[in-house]
Parts: C-alpha cells; structure tokens; sequence
C-alpha cells in the first residue's frame, strides 16, 4: 500500500478503538503512547491522527476514499473489526461503527460478516467451559505448592510466549488479535492451578491491573506490521496463508512470559498483591523476558512454520 492508504488504515483503526466511547483513560494513554511510538517507525504522523480522531475532525466517510484497493479496503475493515473484538463481545455501538465502515467501503455484505464471525470466535474462545459470573473467591484449602507443580507451570508459561512470539511473526491480521485470547487463557489456568475459579471479567481485570490494554496491545502490533509492510489480509482462512514471516520485536513473547509469571506470583500469594505491586513486577519480568527472547527466537520461527488455524484456535481455547 501507499503511504495515503497506510494512513487511511491506521485513521479506520483508531477510529475502531474509540467506536464505543467506553475507553478508560489508562487505554487513552497506551494508545497515544503507541501513536507517538509507531510514528518514530513511518512516515505516517500518527499522533496527530490520533488528535484527529479524539477531537472528531475525521470521519468514515471523509477517510474511506483515500482506501482505493481492494485489498486496503479489506485490510482497513479486518483491522477495525480485530480492534473492536480485542477486548471481548461486540457492544451495540461498536457493531454499528462496523456496520457503517462496511457500507463505506463498498465491502461484500457475506465477506464483512464471515470475517467479523471468525473475529469473534476468536475473541470469545480463551474460557471455553462454563464458568462463574462472580468474583472469584479464595479457596477454600489452595493445592500445595510442588516442584513438579511449579516447573510445569514454568514450562506452559514458556510455552504459552513462545507461541505468542510465533503469532507475532505471522503478517496476518487474525494472527495478532489470536495473542490476546492466548493470554487470558495463560491467566486463567495459573489462577485454576491454585485453586481459584475464575471468569473472564477477572482475566481481562487482571491485565489492566499490570497495564496491559487489550485494545491497545493489538493496536501496536498490527500498527507496527502495517507500517512496516508486513501486515496483510487474513484471506480466506482463520489465518490464511502462512508467507513471509514478520520481522519480530519478540514484545508479544516478552510480555506473555511476564504476564504469566505475575500471575504465578499473584496467585500463590493469596492474591495480595496491590495494583503498583503488579504493575512493578510486570516491567520487571518484561525486561528478564527481553533477555530470553533470542534464545527462544528459533523456537518461534519453527512453530510459525508449522501453524494452522485448526492449531490455533485448540490452543486458545486450552485444548
């Protein structure tokens, strides 16, 4: 694409994102962060796009006529529909934006719809067996605490952010909202190892508490692929063709290997650790984690050899 095009995505995404005027300002400040970011990497000025967009001065129908291709209007719509579905279901007003982004860009009603469905199984799979709506409560007598039990949960964390990684250098759109899902699951088997029954609300509560917004994580790696020419379509599968591999940050390796290591901690620890605890602790195993990352690079580039969408969603869903 064109660097006009580039833009146009980047202006439907973060249009995407605030589609539901929900955002807490913790989600505002990553996204402006990642805006000013992204913008040392391109030749698009993202944070004045992001200005554009929180103070309204850019609209679906103003932006939809720079996207001239076939393949950016697609690309510009699975990225909106990744951004919406990032931190769970749909809202009404979200549904609406999309809805209307479609109409926009003259997409084929059926293939906006598949893809929203596949987003949306995507997004709704990482707790597949029923759980609670409430809070989770202390348990009553929590497993005790083994060697065997702790490097196994080492070992599913490793593996858990080594397949994150693996997603990571996929170009397709799919493959980076799959991250998110991977995640939460990660969160919710460590709270279930001690003893704790957990729902998704918690999850996600979870990692906003360590600073990681849903939305706005998939924003900087989708953004970071698409500036730099990698990211494409999901075609006509979950991820659709394998291709060329993305040059990796390893940001999605790092902070699941934290995420899942904080959770040990918290957990453990009869979850008494306070917000800026978490939010500590999680920028200090994301540097321990940066230091792995070449290390476990290879082991990466072999699994996203290997992926298949059948794979991937069997994962997210802790199969």
């Amino acid at each position: 694409m064109n660097e006009n095009e580039t833009r146009a995505v980047l202006t439907v995404s973060l249009l995407a994102a605030f589609a539901d005027g929900q955002k807490h300002e913790r989600e505002r400040s990553e996204i402006r962060r990642i805006a000013e970011g992204l913008s040392q990497s391109g030749g698009v000025h993202l944070p004045t796009l992001y200005q554009d967009v929180l103070l309204k001065r850019v609209t679906l129908a103003g932006v939809a006529p720079a996207l001239e291709g076939d393949e950016a209007r697609q690309l510009a719509y699975e990225m909106a529909v990744c951004v919406c579905d990032a931190d769970g279901a749909l809202s009404e007003a979200e549904s609406a934006f999309l809805a209307a982004l479609a109409r926009e860009l003259g997409l084929d009603a059926g293939t906006a719809e598949q893809f929203r469905d596949r987003a949306e199984a995507l997004a709704a799979a990482p707790l597949a067996e029923p759980v609670p709506d409430s809070a989770p409560a202390p348990p009553a007598a929590a497993p005790a605490p083994t060697a065997a039990g702790e490097a196994e949960r080492d070992q599913s964390i490793l593996e858990t952010a080594i397949l994150a990684g693996a997603l990571e250098l996929l170009p397709e759109t799919l493959s980076t909202l799959a991250i998110i899902p991977l995640q939460m699951r990660l969160v919710y088997r460590i709270g279930q190892s001690y003893g704790y029954s957990l729902d998704s609300g918690h999850a996600k509560d979870f990692l906003a508490a360590l600073g990681v917004g849903l939305t706005s994580q998939y924003l900087e790696q989708a953004g970071r692929k698409l500036i730099g020419g990698l990211l494409r379509r999901a075609g006509g599968g979950l991820l659709g063709g394998m291709g060329k591999q993305a040059v990796s940050s390893g940001a999605s390796f790092a902070s699941t290997w934290a995420i899942g290591h904080v959770a040990k901690r918290y957990y453990a620890g009869g979850r008494t650790l306070s917000a800026q605890m978490l939010r500590e602790t999680f920028a200090q195993m994301s540097r321990e984690a940066q230091g792995l990352q070449q290390e476990y690079l290879p082991r990466m580039r072999e699994q996203a050899r290997t992926l298949d969408p059948a794979r991937v969603m069997a994962l997210v869903r802790g199969r």
